[in-house]
């Protein structure tokens, strides 16, 4: 029988990120898909690590998963962009919210947060749309990596550097501490990590039956690579983006921004859009995207979804050459009442990490030190 200290199940950003802070341990660890490689909502977002969009409980396990993100990409040598963002503000109830998530969150500040002026945006970015523009939050903390080449880089720095037995292609069959039963062959092993994301059914489905964990199917979009070398510069986003995520839940000013967005973009919060802006190494821009939440999704995009992000993008932001050649959606569990993560133990020496919902990339390498060091 095959042996080793660690096995853990699933080769997305989880799985890897608790591959890792295993080896790091010391420990001998193998890493098991079912897949020949990583396919899954991994490889299909905009590659942001996003700490400016985390509510204070976990911006400092962002801003670690950072720290531990550079070292990896230097490693790797992997394309990345580390340019921060800008939350721009083209109505007074837009600046109004930016305003007091300033006055109200010190760990933002302390991290370099500050409203900028039109003046100043059109100084970091030839992007924006400056007509009617009031201001910007400036985050120094965001990082852009390309998400189709940074994940299997990752995975060769485990196997290169921290000797990980990476097994893609390997389906785990069943566990039955301490063994785990995979298509090719039989482990012993002390400790599983269980980091399934999507198939969270697939391996102690009755860890998840009373979570209301559901999946999230999300549309994204991809430009032709832009010409000349030019560069984005800062992520961009506007003032949907302030009622999607919960660094921003706390501010009363959110309200009437809620209540302008009602009358004015209905189809949008009805489809959960906010739209976010980021680039690839080849150059190409990722536009998206949007939330729709069920136990099981159809495998069709809607284009008038699309259409709606396409049109709020172009009120803020205009690139060089914006035709679309990439249409996608991708799929990731999430928890319904606002926990950050899933963390289950259905049998002794067994952990599942699941329900990072859209966090994964910002969070995983933070929550897995979390996770490895308690017994």
């Amino acid at each position: 029988m095959n042996e080793a200290d660690v096995a853990v199940v699933g080769g997305g950003i989880v799985g890897l990120a608790h591959t890792l802070a295993a080896a790091k341990r010391g420990a001998r660890v193998v890493l098991f898909d079912r897949d020949e490689r990583a396919v899954g909502a991994s490889i299909r977002n905009f590659g942001l690590l996003w700490p400016i969009g985390q509510p204070t409980e976990t911006y400092e396990r962002a801003l670690r998963a950072r720290e531990i993100w550079l070292d990896v990409i230097k490693r790797a040598d992997l394309w990345h962009a580390d340019v921060g963002s800008l939350h721009l503000a083209h109505h007074q109830d837009e600046q109004d919210v930016l305003a007091e998530f300033l006055a109200t969150t010190p760990g933002a500040r302390d991290a370099g947060c500050r409203l900028l002026t039109p003046a100043e945006v059109a100084e970091r970015s030839d992007v924006v749309v400056q007509d009617g523009l009031l201001s910007a939050l400036w985050s120094p903390t965001e990082i852009n990596v390309d998400p189709r080449q940074t994940i299997p880089g990752v995975a060769e720095v485990l196997a290169r550097d921290f000797g990980v037995d990476v097994r893609f292609g390997t389906a785990v069959r069943g566990i039955s501490m301490p063994t785990v039963e995979t298509t090719a062959g039989n482990w012993r092993v002390q400790r599983v990590f269980v980091c399934s994301g999507n198939e969270f059914q697939a391996l102690y489905p009755e860890a998840f039956e009373r979570t209301g964990i559901r999946r999230c199917k999300l549309q994204m979009m991809r430009t032709a690579p832009q010409p000349g070398g030019w560069a984005l510069g800062p992520t961009l986003c506007a003032g949907l983006t302030l009622l999607h995520y919960r660094a921003f839940s706390h501010c009363e000013s959110l309200a009437p921004l809620r209540q302008r967005f009602a009358e004015e973009l209905p189809f949008h919060l009805e489809h959960g859009i906010h739209v976010l802006v980021s680039q690839t190494a080849d150059g190409r821009v990722t536009i998206g995207d949007s939330h729709h939440y069920a136990d099981t999704h159809d495998p069709f995009e809607r284009e008038d979804v699309n259409s709606a992000i396409l049109d709020y993008f172009n009120g803020f932001a205009a690139v060089p050459r914006p035709e679309i050649t990439e249409r996608w959606h991708g799929v990731y569990p999430s928890l319904p009442d606002g926990r950050t993560e899933l963390i289950a133990h259905p049998e002794p020496d067994v952990t599942v990490v699941n329900g990072l919902g859209g966090a994964g990339m910002t969070l995983s390498f933070g929550l897995a030190e979390e996770v490895l060091a308690c017994p």
